[in-house]
């Protein structure tokens, strides 16, 4: 959770680095200032944007134990309310205005109509913590259920509550030490568990069925460009792969030209750094959040995932010690921990197979002071 609003925050940079079209512009203003070991997040100079408000929303309802239409009422009701905190955030159209469709009074309040073009990425921005809440394998029809129907509250279209699906989906991933290479294919291969619910509750079937085909066609191609489309093989990236060309292939993937903004490509360019990255937080950054792209919504679902593998471990303090929101985040992530638990207090989560991608483990100078930091988070309540 805390590293999900860091990597927001640096992708966000107040909006100077989300909007700039050049991750190479990005790279040299972060090595002015010193490099990355240098940031200090924090409220004043490197805010939170709307991506870690609308998180916060969705975990804040979803440690109330509610089930059902009452969690998906109590989220409409939670995503009104954090419109409140939005200025100075650079909040999307699509997730305002859906939220401004939403009525908490009515039993079906949760619900907005179907469009042809919320594909965007506020769906899948906010969902990590869904993730956190059913991270189990057994878990996973309530994962679908819940990402679909807090994706689709602003993003009813399935290109948009689709990357909900995903976000949350690469986090329990994450949590069961699942191999990075596999996680694409796990993805489409949720697809139609995905439909199958869509088809259960009967709401918008034939205009999903219509408007299916986009977001599995791109991941599909996706896993097959990079050689992992049975989730075994070593994936396959070219020879130069640099900020530039990184930022050339984000923005073949995306649907509008701008890398990461929506629901199809922001957790795929997050999975894209994941598969690629060196194990340190430093290159998970360069490659998830400094791009020339949405790089927000990519690194707030890219730092989740890693939060969820390794803890703080390689992230250095100043990148995460004065987050914005900090102490919200670090309590909710206890709080989704301990419902998670004592619904599930004798299932096991898997163990990790040492596949993944892991953190550089060079002595750090600020060693002690991450220990004191995952101390004082195990401690809250």
């Amino acid at each position: 959770m805390v590293l999900s609003g860091a990597g927001d925050a640096l992708g966000y940079r107040q909006g100077y680095w989300e909007f700039s079209c050049s991750g190479e512009a990005i790279h040299d203003d972060l090595e002015a200032r010193g490099g990355l070991k240098k940031i200090i997040v924090n409220k004043k100079e490197w805010p939170v944007s709307d991506d870690t408000v609308m998180h916060l929303a969705t975990a804040d309802a979803l440690v109330t134990k509610k089930t059902g239409d009452e969690l998906y009422l109590e989220i409409a009701k939670r995503y009104i309310e954090c419109m409140d905190d939005m200025d100075g955030r650079a909040p999307g159209g699509t997730s305002m205005t859906g939220v401004s469709l939403l009525n908490r009074l009515h039993p079906n309040g949760f619900r907005i109509p179907f469009s042809e073009d919320k594909g965007g990425c506020g769906a899948a921005m906010r969902a990590m913590c869904i993730g956190l809440l059913y991270p189990r394998p057994e878990e996973l029809d309530s994962l679908i259920e819940v990402s679909v129907e807090s994706g689709r509250m602003t993003h009813n279209n399935p290109t948009g509550y689709l990357g909900a699906v995903a976000s949350a989906l690469f986090t329990a991933y994450s949590i069961q030490g699942k191999p990075i290479k596999s996680w694409g294919k796990g993805l489409v291969d949720t697809l139609p568990d995905v439909m199958n619910y869509i088809k259960k509750v009967g709401v918008d079937v034939d205009e999903n069925e219509e408007h299916w085909g986009y977001f599995s066609k791109q991941w599909t191609k996706y896993l097959e460009e990079r050689g992992i489309s049975d989730g075994e093989k070593e994936p396959q990236f070219p020879d130069k792969y640099g900020v530039k060309e990184r930022d050339e292939f984000y923005e073949s993937r995306s649907f509008s030209g701008w890398g990461g903004a929506s629901g199809h490509d922001a957790p795929m360019i997050a999975y894209d750094a994941l598969l690629g990255y060196d194990g340190t937080w430093e290159d998970l950054c360069s490659r998830a959040m400094f791009h020339g792209g949405d790089s927000d919504s990519t690194g707030v679902i890219a730092g989740a995932c890693y939060g969820a593998m390794f803890g703080f471990e390689g992230v250095p303090t100043g990148n995460y010690r004065e987050l914005e929101y900090r102490e919200r985040l670090e309590k909710l992530a206890n709080q989704l921990y301990t419902t998670s638990h004592s619904e599930n207090p004798s299932v096991p989560l898997a163990d990790s197979d040492d596949e993944s991608h892991g953190p550089a483990q060079e002595e750090d100078t600020s060693q002690k002071e991450d220990q004191a930091v995952n101390e004082r988070a195990s401690n809250l309540d």
